[in-house]
């Protein structure tokens, strides 16, 4: 692969704040951005040097975006299989490859694959009937969660079954549309390992990342995880192995369920940067962000050695419901910084920013960020 050296364009399909961070990075690093959103004023749209104004699921809005890049990518992984097929099949560089995202962007195959390469996950079955659903919960059991097969993220598309008496109630609640229905796991912890991979199959890993979900969305990350060197080593094993039997080309994250006896269950892949990764961008030598664009560019992958402890935390909609937030909270916290989206509109539970802290421990970046948080809450 020939590597593609700044100057170059890199094409973003998807316009939220993922492609904006990237669009950062690659600016420093001297290359043009031009993304692909429905709209003009969406956050990378507003920092790209170009956009092509269009439908995710307009293949020829894609092949206009590729006709202006040298490569291109993606922020997101809900873009559909059919458009990445039509890039590939027009002959354009696209990293990861639609394949990846055939098999990451259904949880049913998501599911298949991982099962049949051995990697761990919690027990689940496909349900696509009453008849399906009742043999899902006598072998299962309960509490289970039913997750629908596409277009879920931030706890989208789920539902929880307490009881095996219960599992047809929670499957009305997502429309009783196919689906998997998926053991709860009594976990320890929710980590996630970010990693790049190159074109030639390098790998670089940064820290397991420690990760608290509030109502299904990320709340706060922390890194290093308090996690054994070998829990690390292990999860680290099992994403490369992932992204390896993939081929996967750039960031990749793997959310996993720790579990109280220190194993660890696959819970979800994101084959793109990842929002338990923000913190590296100012805690790491190498942001995720700079990371991916090394890899889809066919450079040499960074250093992502941590050079602080840190933990992030995310700007809901929430913070907004007494109009724009006292950002003091923010400026006056040593070691944070406030990453600002440029949406417009702030709904409960809408992802708007973030803030990272660095400290002289993960537990004090994290305890800072709590703060924040505090302070930041509307009053009542």
């Amino acid at each position: 692969m020939r590597p593609l050296l700044p100057g170059s364009t890199v094409g973003v399909l998807g316009g939220g704040q993922l492609g904006r961070m990237l669009a950062f990075e690659a600016h420093r690093m001297g290359y043009r951005v031009v993304v692909l959103d429905p709209a003009e004023d969406g956050p990378a749209g507003l920092v790209a040097d170009d956009i092509v104004v269009g439908k995710w699921t307009d293949a020829k809005a894609a092949l206009e975006l590729a006709k202006r890049a040298d490569v291109v990518t993606l922020e997101t992984e809900h873009i559909p299989f059919e458009v990445l097929a039509e890039l590939e099949k027009a002959g354009v560089a696209l990293r990861p490859a639609a394949e990846v995202l055939r098999v990451v962007q259904n949880r049913l195959r998501q599911k298949q694959f991982l099962h049949e390469n051995g990697f761990p996950q919690p027990a689940f079955a496909h349900v696509h009937d009453a008849a399906s659903l009742a043999d899902a919960v006598s072998v299962i059991g309960a509490p289970a969660v039913l997750k629908s097969l596409t277009g879920g993220y931030d706890g989208k598309g789920q539902s929880r079954a307490l009881s095996a008496e219960g599992a047809d109630e929670a499957w009305s609640r997502i429309g009783r549309q196919p689906c998997i229905y998926e053991a709860f796991v009594p976990f320890r912890a929710e980590v996630s390992v970010v990693l790049a991979r190159g074109a030639e199959g390098a790998i670089a890993y940064y820290p397991l990342a420690e990760n608290v979900h509030r109502h299904g969305v990320l709340h706060t990350t922390r890194a290093p995880a308090r996690v054994d060197l070998a829990v690390a080593r292990e999860a680290q094993e099992i994403a490369s192995g992932i992204a390896t039997a993939l081929g996967h080309v750039g960031v990749m994250a793997v959310e996993m369920f720790l579990l109280e006896d220190d194993s660890l269950l696959v819970n979800e892949i994101a084959p793109r940067v990842h929002n338990s990764g923000h913190y590296t961008f100012g805690a790491c030598a190498t942001s995720q962000f700079e990371q991916h664009l090394r890899a889809v560019c066919g450079l040499p992958l960074g250093d992502p050695a941590q050079m602080r402890p840190a933990a992030m935390l995310n700007l809901l909609g929430d913070s907004w419901a007494r109009g724009e937030p006292d950002w003091s909270a923010v400026f006056a916290t040593p070691g944070a910084a406030l990453h600002l989206y440029g949406k417009a509109d702030a709904r409960p539970g809408r992802k708007m920013g973030h803030v990272t802290v660095t400290a002289e421990s993960a537990d004090e970046a994290l305890a800072r960020c709590e703060a924040i948080h505090a302070r930041l809450q509307p009053p009542g």
